[in-house]
């Protein structure tokens, strides 16, 4: 049984993840939270003894890292004796922490893809350019490493899982809705890293379909549908992580993301790109200074975790799936719920960060129990989806299935486990 957890990253998701650990810290043991600023990190320890989030007495530490020091994350794992690497900080120092786990030995768990800051919107499939090169190590050094285990991806990746074992004969189509009909009340901001969120949005919006990739402009490709709790919804075909695993893993031939913008937020968008404020390469100035156009918007948007408190309204994450069960059409939509104000009432975050932060803590204490310690690198839909839903249903994330005129939560039993 693996113990005591590093948490990398002091963000919204982060804070989730240390609340959802420090509520189980019976089972992980030792909590460390590492940033850059280790004043975020004191923060949320100051914010999980707030809210009395520890389970039972035991170690919560802050510490100062940079990530992309692999010694020095090597260094931190050895004296924290962490067993457990959750890695929430920028995508960027995804490679970085993952070789400090297989040269130290740790588990390590992540919520997104690595990403190259030089470049955007690499060629698919986007883990074969880093995650998947180091397969052959995590296998031959007993490494368990879970990448992208946040919502999406990383649920729905489980939701995909689960459909073509239990649902389906044949899965025709995976159509990945995500809508955040909550409200920040600012005029512009982005949920997460504004960096990572943008650079999203500027490149060429990859799917699967017909089994082979198809490149389309980003708001080019919309859809118009009728959400449970949030109702009517349109959403643009947008390229993102999880399609890269799934149509490596899974044999359904079309499995595109979709992703819910308004029209505000696509104007501003759509100005700032147009204007080259999103670009990712330096500019000189007049002065002989050299910066980077994009982290120029990220500096003067609103830190996203300072959203949370005044954020209302709930999101809808799921995965309208269709296929053939016995000869005939079937089409079902397995989905989650989540409401901002009740994400900030548990763990000061809103709701984007909690689908992300709570995922990735049920990912550590499953490999803690043993369920996910594969001692090699997994997807998400590689792994058995039931101990993960079964858990999410408990610690707050339940997901729930609409088939026509039905829509009830999602009930697992024990056979399924084992089949």
């Amino acid at each position: 049984m693996k113990r005591n957890v590093l948490i990398i990253g002091a963000g919204g998701v982060g804070q989730v993840a240390a609340h959802k650990c420090a509520q189980h810290n019976d089972t992980l043991g030792d909590i460390h939270i590492a940033s850059r600023t280790v004043e975020k990190c004191q923060a949320i320890i100051d914010s999980i003894h707030e809210k009395r989030s520890l389970k039972a007495p035991g170690v919560l530490q802050a510490h100062a890292l940079d990530a992309l020091d692999i010694e020095a994350v090597k260094s931190l794992i050895s004296s924290t004796n962490a067993q457990i690497v959750i890695n929430v900080g920028s995508a960027f120092v995804n490679m970085p922490v993952l070789q400090a786990c297989i040269e130290t030995g740790a588990a390590y768990i992540d919520t997104a893809i690595h990403e190259d800051p030089a470049k955007v919107c690499e060629q698919p499939p986007w883990y074969a350019n880093y995650e998947w090169k180091r397969r052959d190590a995590c296998r031959e050094n007993g490494i368990t490493a879970i990448l992208g285990i946040g919502f999406d991806p990383g649920v729905v990746n489980a939701y995909a899982a689960l459909a073509c074992k239990s649902y389906f004969d044949r899965v025709d189509s995976i159509d990945i809705i995500d809508v955040n009909a909550g409200s920040h009340g600012r005029y512009f901001a982005t949920n997460f890293n504004p960096e990572i969120n943008f650079r999203e949005f500027t490149g060429r919006a990859w799917t699967w379909q017909n089994n082979a990739w198809v490149a389309n402009s980003m708001f080019e490709v919309h859809r118009t549908d009728f959400l449970p709790v949030v109702g009517t919804q349109t959403t643009y075909l947008t390229g993102h992580d999880e399609i890269h695993s799934l149509s490596h893993h899974l044999k359904v031939p079309n499995i595109r993301f979709w992703m819910g913008f308004g029209e505000h937020y696509i104007n501003v968008f759509n100005v700032l790109n147009n204007l080259g404020l999103l670009s990712e390469k330096p500019v000189r100035l007049d002065d002989g200074q050299s910066v980077v156009p994009l982290q120029v918007v990220k500096a003067i948007l609103p830190d996203p975790a300072s959203l949370a408190p005044d954020y209302t309204g709930k999101t809808c994450i799921g995965n309208l799936v269709k296929g053939e069960k016995d000869g005939r059409h079937r089409e079902i939509f397995i989905y989650n719920i989540c409401s901002h104000e009740e994400s900030y009432a548990e763990t000061g975050s809103q709701a984007i960060s909690y689908t992300a932060g709570v995922p990735a803590a049920a990912a550590a204490l499953l490999i803690a129990r043993g369920d996910w310690d594969v001692k090699t690198m997994a997807n998400v839909e590689e792994l058995p989806p039931e101990p993960l839903l079964e858990l999410l249903n408990d610690i707050g994330l339940p997901t729930r299935i609409q088939e026509g005129e039905s829509d009830q939560l999602l009930e697992l039993c024990a056979e399924s486990f084992a089949e």
